[in-house]
């Protein structure tokens, strides 16, 4: 990292936040919803202008799941690679907001597409944070089988981020059951990683998880959809559940 202690009223100095790419589709049901992606990154630029170094994974459900694709007789590896392809044109979009904002961005994509992305180089990837670059890791870890979720969890351990920011639409942390169906849900200020998986909360698939507690990574589950959330539980407020 290029300093050891975190920036100005932020409690952590490099950060992964990782985003569905439903996110991005609005209301709309499908696709990219520019104002949507318009907000989200305004959110992003008010972090970084905190001066945090922010690395971000976003996945590509909006276009295409690979899973739901073999689901329906689709071949899994072919199915998975237009899976990475989706999150690739998710970064972009990403790219292109936050550009808009004045924030220098990369996108660096774990498949090579030399004309659109850099090549994921992890050495190069930490100068960029170093730069104060937001790095957009797209295409997953480049590997079928594997969700974003896991290369979320894998490149934060690699750019020896401090904490992975987990946005969530509708929904304000991790609770024991949905809250959506059930009234009587208990949200959790703060739940280890073994419970998270002994519970079997749909927070992240088991790869990730076990990668995540392996290496003392912090989970933060936090409302994407509320203004300022993102910016709000870095200078430690607002409301989210923390896994350790």
């Amino acid at each position: 990292m290029s300093d050891d202690t975190a920036p100005a009223d932020a409690t952590y100095n490099r950060v992964m936040l990782k985003i569905s790419g439903e996110a991005l589709m609005g209301d709309q049901g499908y696709g990219l919803h520019p104002p949507t992606i318009a907000r989200i990154a305004r959110e992003v630029q008010s972090v970084h202008d905190m001066g945090v170094e922010i690395c971000m994974v976003i996945g590509g459900g909006n276009v295409f799941r690979g899973l739901s694709g073999a689901a329906q007789g689709m071949e899994r590896t072919t199915a998975d690679y237009m899976g990475m392809l989706a999150t690739v044109m998710n970064a972009l979009a990403m790219q292109s907001a936050l550009e808009e904002l004045g924030v220098f961005t990369r996108v660096i994509s774990a498949i090579r597409m030399d004309e659109v992305a850099e090549p994921y180089i992890r050495r190069r990837a930490v100068r960029h944070l170093e730069k104060k670059r937001v790095c957009i890791f797209a295409a997953g870890t480049g590997n079928p089988y594997f969700t974003t979720d896991t290369a979320a969890t894998l490149r934060a351990n690699e750019m020896a981020c401090e904490a992975i920011f987990m946005g969530k639409n509708g929904v304000d942390g991790i609770y024991d059951k949905d809250p959506a169906e059930h009234d009587d849900a208990v949200r959790f200020d703060e739940i280890t990683y073994d419970e998270v998986l002994t519970k079997r909360l749909r927070v992240m698939d088991a790869s990730a998880i076990a990668l995540a507690r392996d290496n003392n990574l912090p989970l933060i589950v936090f409302p994407l959809d509320e203004p300022g959330g993102f910016k709000g539980i870095l200078a430690g407020k607002g409301t989210y559940t923390k896994v350790v």
